[in-house]
């Protein structure tokens, strides 16, 4: 049950398990994720609160909004997924960790090849400047990671993603744990039950078709 969650860490819900697409898949549709690093056991979360975004209320700050409206960058939906993540694999914590093993970049690359795992990216002058990865079920989108190698680029790639997912009618975008950068962006925490209605109604919609998405688009405000 997730309401059996630990409070303590928040969100602990079970201890082990593999990180085959049919289980990702699984934990996704029921709200939960995993998170552990080298030399710990495979973890699965459900924190209560949760972060999530409404992109319908998605508005960027005045300096993003300036980047944005400079127009010197190009979006792409999966051109190079596998770059992406291992470029959040790359950066790693304050003390030289990273949560994205790479088993976990192994299982994320076999969500992207069976259609259910995504990135969005910002180039600049052809070169991938910064991007974000994550699943998507239903109408929702579940963010996992995002990096940046020229300023602003993490946060231009997440502006698009917010432009995508309006124009998919998404009630939500789950960010999973709050951060201070996270709140820059307008992330809110919500309680679990509150956050489960949201999953619910995103997923009983259809999938978006990413198919349509691939390749460059113009969706950054």
């Amino acid at each position: 049950d997730i309401n059996e969650a630990l409070d303590e860490p928040n969100g602990l819900l079970a201890v082990g398990g593999d990180l085959s697409v049919e289980r990702l898949l699984l934990a996704y549709r029921c709200g939960v994720f995993p998170w552990y690093e080298a030399g710990q056991p495979l973890l699965w979360w459900s924190p209560d609160p949760r972060c999530v975004i409404d992109p319908h209320t998605f508005s960027p700050g005045h300096s993003l909004a300036r980047r944005l409206r400079k127009k010197d960058f190009e979006i792409f939906v999966d051109r190079d997924f596998k770059s992406v993540i291992e470029r959040c694999r790359r950066r790693p914590g304050a003390d030289g960790s990273t949560w994205i093993t790479p088993e976990m970049k192994d299982a994320y690359v076999r969500l992207h090849e069976a259609g259910f795992a995504h990135s969005v990216e910002c180039y600049i002058k052809d070169q991938l400047a910064g991007g974000l990865y994550g699943v998507s079920l239903g109408r929702l989108f579940f963010g996992e990671s995002m990096f940046h190698r020229v300023t602003d680029a993490s946060k231009i790639a997440f502006a698009s993603l917010m432009a995508l997912m309006v124009r998919a009618q998404s009630p939500m975008v789950d960010c999973q744990v709050t951060s201070r950068h996270l709140e820059s962006l307008g992330t809110t925490d919500i309680p679990r039950d509150e956050f489960r209605a949201l999953l619910n109604q995103g997923l009983s919609a259809p999938d978006i078709d990413w198919r349509e998405l691939t390749g460059k688009v113009n969706l950054a405000p």
